[in-house]
């Protein structure tokens, strides 16, 4: 058992990473190309530092369709500690720096910055910096229109304008947006497997249906949603389902990791087909009646090694979010009023849950873009505490959360559903910042934006 201090000076972090962007348009708002160097910090060891800068490869460029694409990736051996998964998994970093490039584009185009994304944004045919399309259902353009509308921005004849926001003497206040998407599962060339076991029990009619699958429950709900859709296929009432999770000794196949939001994809996939199974073992007078199944998500592919090109996921999940901000220019404190995410999660299987995912995601983000600042210096960590590492509470989160659940089937997903376990994280850095800028006119290209570099930013501009 370690304690915190030990946690902080021993487990892995999110990957600290350094990007140089040039992208260009032309003046009616056309995203033509875009280069990104992009250097990580992967601690002494490599851990997981190759997996999480292929994400932040099929990310970096963010979700739109850019005929010119050049990235360049690498992770560096410091001495610092490992560097490895966290929620995002690389994409936060990456369409931080993306969205801040679509921001700037705006700004110095004097384009509404709702309108450059929605005249850029990927479509269902459109070719990703991989030289393939997405996957079927892609609603970037709708996720971004219904936030932007909740947010405050007017769709008129002349295009998309943001309304006027008020501000005080020393207290400014700004609305910023961001777009983002990210797989589901995390392929890059590995097949995504899920097994499940259901057994049927009763005699003229099923009395009970029992799941057996090896996914981890970590807090997520996974092991609500699996009795759900368990439920559905079967036509039972929950309380006729029970689930054995998580044991080798019921549950001999894999589920894969409870991460990169795809159980519910995955698990879903593979009872369903079980149900189908066990039914017709039922009509076929067995009792009790048994199936198992094991789902194979659509291949991948690796990055082509001379191109760059390939299909590196087999599903995507799409969003957008609106952070609506109060600025102290006397004090650098930041206060944000409200957060609005438009997430597109296929189907939402419970809807309470996928509520709970994105007000859990936006805390979340909430510390790494404001005050979770962690520290080293020749490989000493600095921070090792919750007096020096500060995390988010009650009196940091947004006043209010507002979400919209959007539901346009995914081709791939159980019942059209996809994850979302980290999609509700990774927008919410760079439309903090560009609402930072709409409230000071001072663009932040680090972060966290704790006080003083707010104060810094400000002083320097003034």
């Amino acid at each position: 058992m370690w304690s915190r201090e030990e946690s902080i000076i021993g487990h892995c972090k999110r990957h600290p990473v350094w990007f140089h962007c040039k992208w260009g348009a032309k003046r009616d708002g056309k995203v033509i190309a875009a280069a990104t160097r992009v250097v990580a910090d992967g601690g002494a060891y490599c851990y997981t530092t190759n997996k999480v800068l292929g994400n932040i490869t099929v990310t970096c460029t963010g979700p739109y369709e850019i005929p010119n694409i050049q990235v360049d990736v690498d992770g560096a051996y410091t001495n610092n500690i490992p560097t490895g998964a966290f929620r995002g998994f690389g994409a936060p970093q990456a369409i931080f720096a993306a969205e801040m490039q679509m921001n700037k584009l705006a700004d110095a185009l004097g384009i509404d910055p709702v309108e450059l994304r929605i005249k850029n944004l990927l479509r269902d045919t459109s070719l990703t910096a991989m030289g393939t399309p997405l996957p079927g259902g892609v609603s970037l353009v709708e996720v971004t229109e219904q936030c932007a509308l909740a947010a405050g921005w007017q769709q008129t004849d002349q295009g998309w304008r943001k309304l006027k926001t008020r501000s005080r003497s020393k207290i400014k206040h700004g609305l910023g947006i961001a777009a983002a998407f990210k797989n589901v599962g995390f392929s890059f060339g590995y097949q995504e497997n899920c097994w499940a076991k259901v057994e049927l029990r009763g005699n003229a009619e099923i009395e009970q249906a029992i799941i057996y699958i090896a996914s981890a429950e970590v807090g997520q709900g996974t092991h609500t949603v699996t009795r759900q859709m368990a439920a559905e296929a079967l036509g039972l009432p929950l309380d006729q389902v029970q689930l054995l999770a998580s044991d080798s000794a019921t549950s001999p196949g894999s589920s894969g990791s409870t991460s990169s939001s795809r159980l519910t994809v995955m698990a879903g996939q593979a009872i369903r087909v079980a149900v189908e199974k066990a039914l017709e073992n039922w009509r076929a007078e067995q009792r009790p009646a048994i199936a198992e199944y094991t789902y194979l998500a659509p291949k991948t592919t690796p990055f082509d090694p001379q191109t760059g090109y390939g299909v590196p996921n087999f599903a995507y999940g799409y969003l957008a979010q609106a952070v609506e901000v109060e600025v102290d220019t006397e004090t650098g404190e930041l206060h944000i009023l409200r957060v609005i995410c438009a997430d597109d999660v296929g189907k939402a299987i419970n809807p309470q849950q996928v509520e709970g995912q994105i007000e859990g995601g936006i805390a979340q983000a909430v510390g790494w873009a404001t005050c979770e600042n962690f520290i080293t210096a020749g490989g000493c960590v600095l921070t090792p505490n919750l007096s020096t590492y500060l995390i988010p509470t009650i009196s940091d989160v947004p006043d209010r959360v507002e979400t919209l659940i959007v539901e346009r089937p995914d081709p791939r997903g159980p019942w059209g559903a996809r994850g979302v376990g980290e999609m509700p994280f990774i927008p919410f850095a760079p439309a903090l910042v560009a609402a930072v800028h709409a409230a000071t006119g001072v663009w932040f290209d680090e972060l966290p934006l704790t006080p003083e570099r707010l104060l810094k930013g400000l002083r320097e501009r003034a």
